[in-house]
């Protein structure tokens, strides 16, 4: 499948793209990559997968990389690689990434900006580090877990569920979910609005100040 990439869109023979694939499988460091490139997925393990899946995504050379959900199902020790995988492949091949995921956490490893969507649309978009201003980003980062979370404690979680895509009310989507939330969120849809330097918010009362008991993680979200 990655020989068949440069094939494709790099007119390669099946020689040539084999050796192509092989040079790839080798930068993405899955071992063996000669052998393992005529290996079927199931042969792979789940990290060995995402691996090779980059590695596919790289054969083009791409100005940008999209990459959907690339830890999920992952342990930690994988999911830590495949990050670091990520950040060396924008390093060596000077590709953006655009990378998609539901966890705040990986993202901060990651991104240098934050783009937050709630109900099909973007409600924040802030520097990686900045301080998040709108009720449904700071909600998301208060039902972070992490090594410093007290368990004694009742976990942190956000009221209510998102509308369904065909169901999705005027005004902020968030409004019924959120504690901020007056008469105005329910009838006008906010815009991005500027809220500091490289950060825009789509609130009408966006809250200010860090979150009580914020991690350093958390904070870099």
């Amino acid at each position: 499948q990655l020989a068949e990439v440069s094939e494709r869109h790099h007119g390669l023979s099946r020689r040539q793209a084999f050796a192509r694939a092989v040079e790839k499988l080798t930068a993405v460091r899955v071992p063996a990559a000669a052998r393992r490139a005529r290996q079927y997925p199931h042969e792979f393990s789940g990290g060995m997968r995402q691996r090779a899946m980059i590695g596919m995504g790289l054969m083009g050379e791409p100005k940008l990389v999209i990459a959907d959900e690339p830890t999920t199902a992952l342990d930690v020790t994988v999911q830590r690689q495949v990050l670091r995988l990520l950040a060396r492949t924008r390093e060596t091949e000077g590709a953006a990434i655009l990378l998609i995921s539901h966890d705040i956490a990986v993202v901060s490893q990651t991104c240098d900006r934050m783009l937050v969507m709630y109900a099909g649309r973007v409600v924040e978009d802030l520097p990686t580090g900045g301080e998040a201003r709108h009720p449904y980003t700071r909600a998301l980062l208060a039902t972070t877990v992490d090594l410093g979370t007290d368990r004694d404690e009742p976990l942190e979680v956000i009221p209510g569920r998102p509308p369904a895509p065909d169901q999705v009310p005027p005004g902020c989507a968030f409004a019924d979910r959120c504690p901020l939330a007056s008469e105005r969120c329910r009838t006008e849809d906010p815009v991005l609005e500027p809220a500091g330097a490289g950060h825009r918010v789509a609130c009408w009362h966006p809250p200010v100040g860090v979150l009580s008991g914020q991690s350093h993680e958390e904070g870099a979200a």
